[in-house]
């Protein structure tokens, strides 16, 4: 990635001013917006792994930072409200006149797939699906992913306490298993695989995922 290929832009939307940090491709085939979680922002391995893999790919990603993060606020607003936000950055999203595929971490990805098949999204990449509270099972959101009514792909980390990989029930999308990768896909010093192969075997899926869809 190229210092010149990057472009910050802030879109003004009903729940506040967002930003969109952009790493565009020469010769895009697809736009991939990908917000944040509830906890964090868009410096997330995950999302500047792909930030930095996908433009060679022709792929442009868009990292999408909510508006109560641009505000400066630490905790998140209620579901609907991040829905607000996003829906305001989507014409943002598909002015280039690309498919768009909406993505997302943790909360991001519940706003991705709850809110994709009303905006026109070709398509939904969840980056650890939060598919329970930690500990808590029985409160399960796999509503919001089967319900995504767009192609869909989950990566999810080997050990990650939202919700591990054989505790997603079977359903219309992919999944891609980061092994002993946690929430945020860091792997413990003594895992077999190193951070920067987790990381590969994330990109790679995603990549290759992005292929079949146009």
């Amino acid at each position: 990635m190229t210092q010149s290929n990057e472009r910050v832009e802030l879109v003004e939307t009903d729940a506040g001013t967002a930003r969109l940090t952009w790493h565009r491709a020469q010769r895009a085939r697809l736009v991939l917006a990908v917000s944040h979680g509830a906890g964090g922002g868009i410096e997330a391995r995950d999302l500047r792994a792909l930030a930095a893999e996908l433009p060679a790919h022709g792929v442009t990603v868009a990292l999408v930072e909510q508006p109560w993060r641009v505000a400066g606020k630490k905790l998140a607003p209620a579901p609907k409200t991040l829905d607000v936000g996003w829906r305001g950055i989507w014409p943002t999203l598909a002015g280039p006149g690309l498919p768009v595929v909406a993505g997302g971490r943790s909360a991001g990805a519940r706003v991705a797939c709850r809110t994709a098949k009303e905006l026109g999204a070709v398509a939904v990449l969840a980056l650890s699906f939060p598919l329970h509270p930690p500990g808590k099972p029985e409160k399960s959101r796999a509503d919001e992913l089967l319900g995504a009514g767009v192609p869909t792909l989950v990566v999810q980390g080997g050990n990650d306490p939202f919700g591990k990989p054989e505790e997603f029930p079977e359903g219309p999308y992919d999944l891609v298993e980061v092994p002993y990768g946690d929430h945020g896909f860091a792997v413990p010093k003594r895992a077999e695989i190193g951070q920067e192969q987790a990381l590969g075997i994330l990109t790679e899926g995603v990549v290759k995922w992005l292929a079949s869809l146009v």
